[in-house]
């Protein structure tokens, strides 16, 4: 357990063009969210990018609102209790955006946010 071998990773210089690309998914459905994923990081792997890690399953963000049943405060205190369970999915990439472009062009499902961020490898290195 102390040797790990990696696989895809290339020694020297990175080649040009190459950026580290996380995308961001979000979505209260945990099925639509996770079929996104599934599909990402197969295409991900179809197009033989160097390097994908994830899908990071962030934790579940619970939103709640307790309100009184009654209208007008009379009568029993009743109460209401509602909540909403946000999911968060990261996947990290290390490719050419041309490749990200193909990738993301898949389906989404109703009711997946995703963001991308891009940045270039030269500036990971530096920082």
């Amino acid at each position: 357990m102390a040797t790990a071998i990696k696989k895809g990773k290339q020694e020297g210089a990175p080649e040009a063009g190459f950026h580290r690309i996380r995308i961001t998914l979000t979505s209260r459905n945990v099925k639509n969210l996770e079929k996104v994923c599934t599909d990402l990081i197969r295409g991900a792997r179809d197009q033989r990018i160097l390097k994908v890690k994830g899908p990071v399953r962030l934790p579940t963000k619970v939103l709640r609102i307790t309100t009184r049943k009654s209208p007008c405060g009379e009568g029993t205190n009743t109460w209401d209790r509602f909540e909403m369970r946000i999911h968060k999915r990261i996947i990290d990439l290390h490719s050419s955006s041309d490749v990200v472009r193909q990738i993301t062009s898949i389906s989404i499902e109703p009711g997946v946010q995703v963001e991308v961020t891009i940045e270039d490898d030269r500036e990971a290195e530096e920082s």
